[in-house]
């Protein structure tokens, strides 16, 4: 014979699970989508590119102050540095800071190509997220 309440009280735990479900999917969303409107951290990549004069009589101090005229939002210069090459030519070497999803590292080294006054060619040696 069942006893008074037994129904009453499986129904109540019914309830109360369902609630409690209800509340913790809710919860869930929020964070959710409190999570999603929070922006991420900026993705960035150290470059490394070595510029190549015309030949060894190319004003090296030129080429580098040309360069750092390249103004691009999320770029930031680095050092800069002669490295030898061959034959008495020096290339440079300078460190760039990009941010990944404003600067193309591929149109930055077309506007430096575009110095053509004094850059030859551009390399990127080395390539590093950071």
């Amino acid at each position: 014979m069942p006893m008074l309440g037994d129904e009453n009280d499986r129904d109540i735990i019914k309830e109360e699970d369902t609630n409690a479900a209800r509340i913790r999917e809710e919860r869930l969303k929020a964070y959710a989508e409190k999570k999603s409107k929070k922006p991420g951290p900026i993705a960035k990549s150290s470059v490394l590119l070595d510029c190549k004069p015309w030949d060894d009589e190319t004003d090296m101090k030129a080429m580098e102050n040309e360069i750092r005229k390249i103004e691009m939002d999320g770029l930031v210069w680095g050092a800069a540095k002669l490295m030898p090459l061959a034959y008495g030519i020096m290339k440079l070497s300078i460190l760039c800071t990009v941010e990944d999803e404003k600067v193309s590292v591929d149109d930055l080294c077309e506007k430096i190509q575009e110095i053509e006054d004094y850059v030859q060619s551009v390399d990127v040696a080395a390539f590093n997220k950071i």
